[in-house]
């Protein structure tokens, strides 16, 4: 299956699981938007922006699980519930073994900010802030805080910048 099939296919999926939640569904899409914009600024190569996108696609695929099994869905347990679920379906889209393990790395991490340990996983938790910021109506001081301890990649910086400060 093409690479941008298996993107439709993951979206329509993960549009299904969050059936009737339209904000997780606006977030997936803008979350994958961002991390496929900045993929593409930093020139990833073709693998590697396959895996981002995936990865942005199922990133949160732990919330309803995790409010399902304990009433509250907190990035550790958003964390811990996920890979389960991003494996479960991504199991039968033709994708390689490695493939699904480093994806489901990323959705069982991405929400822990210390150790990134690729350009994949950076570029998730830039994306993932890019949106949270703007969700979460957090305040200037706490976005360049974020912007200075967390962001590492130029797309990722330029883009923050733009879309939270004037200067």
């Amino acid at each position: 299956m093409y690479r941008q099939n298996i993107i439709d296919m993951l979206t329509q999926r993960m549009i299904h699981f969050n059936r009737n939640d339209p904000q997780r569904i606006q977030h997936l899409i803008k979350v994958h938007r961002f991390a496929q914009m900045i993929g593409r600024m930093e020139q990833l190569d073709e693998h590697t922006q396959f895996l981002i996108e995936c990865a942005a696609l199922v990133h949160d695929i732990g919330i309803r699980p995790a409010e399902e099994k304990y009433g509250m869905c907190n990035g550790k347990l958003q964390e811990q519930e996920g890979p389960a679920y991003a494996e479960k379906m991504l199991g039968d889209m033709e994708l390689e073994k490695a493939d699904i393990e480093r994806i489901c790395y990323l959705v069982g991490h991405h929400h822990t900010y210390t150790n990134i340990d690729g350009i994949d996983y950076q570029i998730l938790v830039e994306a993932d802030f890019l949106v949270n910021f703007y969700e979460d109506n957090l305040e200037k001081n706490t976005i360049e805080t974020t912007l200075q301890k967390i962001f590492r990649t130029e797309s990722g910086k330029a883009l923050c910048r733009l879309c939270y400060f004037s200067h």
